[in-house]
């Protein structure tokens, strides 16, 4: 109780320039309205303070400089949300698990599907109620063994109840939660459960044949845990290296008969160390307290309303933050949570079961479904195809003009494409990375209800900013999470300012309670990642549309010289090439010592083939099909067109492209889990491909002059 006074009267207490930077915007108030909102207003006597641009307020940084420069959300300009407003005692991870069970105590809470004689089910569910007692006796049970206060847990398996079940175990004992990603390859496991001095790690059979392999490389664990295990089955390790191993129901027992006392944590406390995958050199260990993601979550829920009677679809990878803050987000108001069956190949089936009424994903998946519907709909010809066309337009045109479109459509049309999603989505959200707009719409129009992008990154706790319900504009990611603001800083290398027309333009940088404690072990690149004011430079570059819309446009990260001296961001490249259909993946290179880009392109099978056979060309296999001039120059033909269309300056175009048969991958090395392709290894990779394109590029030059 004295600790909580103290804060609160640490709370009241003058805060120098925020202070100061509250009550200029306070001129700004309007009454509040009979419905109990405050609204912001140009107040004539203090007029230079602060704006409001549709969805996002404008402040100065500094008053004394007076540059309008920091949005934050109009939702809640005076102040960045660090807790939820309507339950302010929610402090951790643990307090928001804790008024969930409350609250919703015998409500459907954890659901898997039941496997009988092979065929698999409907879903089965665990309550809230039930999911506490687990949670209970994981940390007993991790007590009992001996694991003390503060010890890292890692998460060494796929989505399934037991994952959120530990989790939240760690949270009520404090424990600091580590997921391992199934993705990252023994390697990296092994470095994280080191660097980490991970203690205890619950794994499943599969993942725990790895672990033994390297088992005397990480002396720090003590305890392993197999979910899913046979008692009778248990391996055995060597003796010198002290791990007990155990199945998770056995733990359970023995956390059951031996009930502890929760050790909650406090709000500053660390509640998991998240190592993102990075493009470069070995993971870095993101660590976020409950602090940061209970602000993060209380931030979205001004924008993003959940309800008890949502079912959410859990597929995507909890080990990433996208999927973890989005169920501590649902959890909070008593959301049902079905869990995949661990294969994506049957998600769809598992989406029929289910019938879920979130549905989180990224562009990935839902470019899949945009082609696979888009395809049906060609193939099925005839009066069908112009139906569909006849329905998406009187859609569309319905949307544009603000009105209601007709439900005959839907009955028509659209219902049965609802269906492959279960049939009741209401809301369907994308992350992870850039969503192209004209899929945006497609989905919006096909699947109804709202359809929202966001923005965030690991660092930030998960969501910087997010489209607002309602918003009928696409091509952005929204205005800021009403937990943090948002600055854009010049990069006058790439020509981006923030006095550029029609738009200001810069790096994102992010600042609030949401910005996380720094990387684990690693000063260094904490201090590159977060300046003095407390910043964070993301790396990505933005622009602010009309109505306080944030709309990212480039990345600063990866930028390279040519040898004339302009800058490129190669990803920016790749992502208008993305758009040639013989394009499956592409790698755009150059550096300081040649004038001009090269391409290797990873082909989309289907299409070249069907390109070869319309042409005549003969091939035995597709690697002798890549490696025909013909088809070359066809695909670096599309490239150049594709190119045109998107405005992209001369020195921008790739002059040669290689193409190959084999993708990009994680087990080959060149993509990270969050399918990002690996610069460095990617270049060690195709060095002879590179080497010989420039060689040929230079041997073009010397003849052009003959000519």
């Amino acid at each position: 109780m004295a600790r909580q006074q103290q804060q609160r009267e640490e709370e009241r207490a003058p805060m120098g320039a925020a202070q100061r930077r509250l009550r200029a915007v306070s001129g700004h108030l309007q009454p509040p309205t009979e419905s109990g909102g405050v609204d912001l207003a140009a107040n004539p006597t203090a007029g230079e303070y602060a704006h409001v641009q549709g969805y996002s307020a404008v402040l100065p940084e500094k008053l004394q400089t007076g540059k309008w420069n920091v949005y934050r959300s109009a939702k809640s300009p005076l102040k960045l949300i660090n807790r939820f407003p309507d339950n302010p005692d929610i402090g951790t991870l643990h307090d928001n698990f804790v008024y969930a069970v409350e609250t919703f105590r015998d409500c459907r809470y954890l659901g898997t599907r039941v496997c009988v004689d092979g065929t698999v089910g409907d879903y089965k569910w665990m309550t809230y109620g039930e999911a506490s007692t687990s949670r209970t006796a994981i940390g007993s049970g991790l007590i009992y063994h001996g694991i003390p206060e503060g010890a890292r847990i890692g998460l060494y398996f796929i989505n399934r109840p037991e994952w959120t079940i530990v989790d939240h175990a760690c949270a009520a004992y404090s424990y600091v939660s580590v997921p391992l990603y199934d993705t990252l390859g023994p390697d990296a496991v092994q470095f994280i459960v080191n660097h980490a001095t991970v203690q205890a790690i619950f794994c499943v059979p599969q993942t725990l044949s790895t672990l033994l392999s390297f088992i005397t490389q990480m002396p720090c664990v003590r305890l392993i845990v197999v979910i899913g295990g046979d008692n009778a089955n248990m391996p055995s390790t060597p003796t010198a290296t002290g791990v007990e191993i155990i199945t998770y129901s056995r733990l359970l027992s023995q956390g059951k008969m031996s009930s502890q006392s929760f050790r909650p944590p406090k709000p500053e406390d660390i509640a998991t160390i998240c190592y993102t995958s990075g493009t470069t050199g070995t993971p870095k260990g993101v660590v976020l307290s409950h602090g940061n993601l209970i602000a993060n979550v209380a931030g979205s829920s001004l924008v993003i309303k959940f309800y008890p009677s949502d079912v959410y679809i859990s597929y995507l990878p909890l080990a990433h933050i996208y999927e973890r803050v989005n169920q501590v987000s649902v959890v909070h108001y008593g959301v049902a949570i079905g869990f995949y069956q661990g294969d994506n190949l049957k998600l769809m089936d598992d989406l029929a079961a289910l019938r879920p009424t979130v549905f989180p994903s990224v562009p990935r998946l839902y470019n899949r479904i945009y082609a696979a519907i888009t395809n049906a709909v060609k193939e099925s010809g005839g009066l069908k195809e112009r139906l569909f066309h006849a329905a998406y337009n009187a859609k569309r045109q319905a949307i544009i003009n603000g009105r209601n479109p007709s439900p005959m459509w839907d009955r028509l049309v659209f219902n049965k494409i609802k269906a492959r999603l279960g049939g009741r989505v209401r809301l369907m959200t994308s992350g992870a990375s850039p969503l192209s707009a004209d899929v945006m719409e497609f989905l919006r129009i096909c699947f109804g209800g709202e359809v929202l992008e966001g923005y965030g990154m690991t660092e930030t706790s998960c969501i910087i900013s997010a489209m607002n319900i309602g918003d009928r504009l696409i091509g952005h990611v929204g205005s800021p999470n009403p937990s943090c603001e948002i600055k854009l800083v010049d990069v006058p290398e790439m020509s981006y300012t923030s006095e550029d027309e029609p738009y200001p333009r810069g790096e994102i940088c992010v600042r609030g309670p949401t910005i996380f404690c720094g990387y684990y072990k690693d000063e260094i690149q904490t201090r590159e990642a977060v300046d003095e004011d407390g910043w964070l430079h993301t790396g990505d570059i933005g622009l602010w549309m009309p109505g306080g819309r944030l709309k990212i446009i480039d990345r600063k990260k990866n930028i390279f010289k040519l040898a004339q001296g302009e800058y490129i961001a190669p990803e920016k490249i790749e992502n208008v090439y993305a758009k040639c259909k013989f394009i499956a993946q592409s790698f755009i290179y150059g550096d300081s010592l040649n004038s001009s880009l090269v391409a290797v392109v990873a082909v989309e099978p289907d299409v070249l083939k069907a390109w070869a056979a319309s042409e005549g060309i003969q091939h035995e296999d597709l690697r002798q099909l890549c490696a025909d001039p013909r088809a070359r120059s066809a695909v670096l033909a599309e490239m150049d067109s594709i190119g045109k269309e998107a405005q992209l300056r001369g020195f921008e175009f790739a002059k040669a492209v290689t193409l190959v048969a084999e993708p990009f991958t994680l087990e080959n090395g060149l993509l990270t889990p969050t399918f990002k392709v690996k610069r460095p290894q990617a270049k060690a990779y195709f060095a002879k491909e590179i080497a010989d394109m420039y060689a040929q590029l230079r041997q073009a030059e010397q003849i052009k002059p003959k000519l």
